[in-house]
């Protein structure tokens, strides 16, 4: 079931119709079918109503809130990595003053993002190369019109793309 609250209170609903356990399970399921709770959590909540718990909410628990995954801070990071993706989660968290594990779980779970070991980045061509490459460009062209059936003389086959690069390390791909 995936909104809890009203699948409690399906089960508050059998329990006050004097329903045992396994009969809340089994009409739940014929209901809901995949999406209904677990036998365990249906039988759990079967009991708290049992015994005269009247609120389908969650108990409230010990410890503090979350407070860095916040707009601001999710901000902050999404800045840092567009500037520079190679950083380290221990870099990004000092520069957005955070803990590690908060910049980790707003990198998985805010921004979609995942640790990938290395990554080739592409390389690109200097103007020098560019401009040699339309000069021979367009003298094929010029070539091609007083030539009509040069094109037909040419051999040509599959390509075969090969790209160079400097390995790095597992630790600088980071």
């Amino acid at each position: 079931m995936s909104d809890c609250k009203s699948g409690r209170v399906n089960i508050k609903f059998l329990v006050k119709l004097k329903k045992s356990a396994t009969e809340t399970f089994q009409l739940l399921t014929e209901a809901y079918g995949d999406d209904c709770m677990s036998r365990a959590r249906v039988s759990e909540w079967h009991k708290r109503f049992s015994v005269g718990r009247e609120s389908v909410k969650d108990d409230d628990r010990p410890g503090r809130p979350r407070t860095a995954v916040t707009e601001d801070n999710i901000e902050k990071e999404r800045d840092v990595f567009r500037k520079d993706r190679r950083l380290g989660v221990r870099a990004v968290a000092e520069k957005v003053n955070l803990d590690r594990e908060s910049v980790r779980r707003i990198l998985r779970e805010e921004l979609n993002m995942k640790k990938v070991c290395a990554k080739m980045d592409p390389k690109l061509l200097s103007e020098e190369q560019k401009e040699r490459r339309k000069e021979l460009c367009l003298d094929l062209l010029q070539r091609t019109e007083n030539e009509p059936d040069l094109l037909n003389s040419i051999i040509t086959c599959d390509e075969t793309w090969v790209f160079m690069y400097d390995p790095e390390t597992k630790r600088q791909s980071m």
